[in-house]
């Protein structure tokens, strides 16, 4: 009868040892897939810098294209000899009569100027850098990704604005002070 009992509380023993020992394991596993969650999260965000580095570099090579193609047509244009069939007079910046006799064509044509078409460089620069400094920003924070999103784009926006501006100084867009 001994035997029986003392098997039986060693049985129990082991049974409940096994038991804790498995719920050891589920845990470490538990906190294994949380790791390998987190380094899936981590590369999923490395894709997607890396996605919109290659569309800026895309941008910028386009830009450099279309450049290049417009000094060719410029180079060809000049190559070939050209009818002037219209002429269009811009007065800009005309002194103004200052006679006391009525000045009915003078302040018509004053200012006028040809009108700029397209999004400046500014505006570009801008987006971009909004786009890009909220990916960035919610890279670099992990805690509060939201909030770094909003920083960044913030900080990407100012200094994206900042170089367009820039470039519209340098390409006449945009009148220096």
């Amino acid at each position: 009868m001994k035997n029986i009992v003392l098997a039986g509380v060693i049985s129990i023993f082991a049974v409940t040892a096994c038991k804790k020992s498995e719920d050891k394991v589920a845990e470490k596993t538990l906190e294994q897939q949380k790791m390998e969650f987190q380094v899936r999260q981590l590369e999923i965000e490395k894709q997607k810098l890396a996605i919109e580095r290659e569309r800026f570099e895309y941008e910028t090579q386009k830009r450099a294209d279309s450049i290049a193609a417009a000094q060719q047509a410029k180079t060809a244009a000049a190559s070939k000899p050209q009818v002037v069939r219209e002429t269009k007079t811009v007065y800009r910046d005309a002194p103004r009569s200052s006679s006391g006799g009525t000045s009915s064509g003078s302040s018509a044509s004053q200012g006028t100027t040809a009108q700029k078409q397209g999004i400046s460089e500014a505006a570009k620069g801008t987006a971009i850098g909004v786009v890009s400094g909220a990916a960035l920003g919610a890279i670099v924070n992990k805690k509060n990704r939201g909030g770094g999103a909003v920083v960044g784009g913030i900080i990407g926006g100012a200094t994206g604005y900042t170089l367009g501006r820039a470039q519209d100084r340098k390409s006449g867009r945009v009148q220096p002070k």
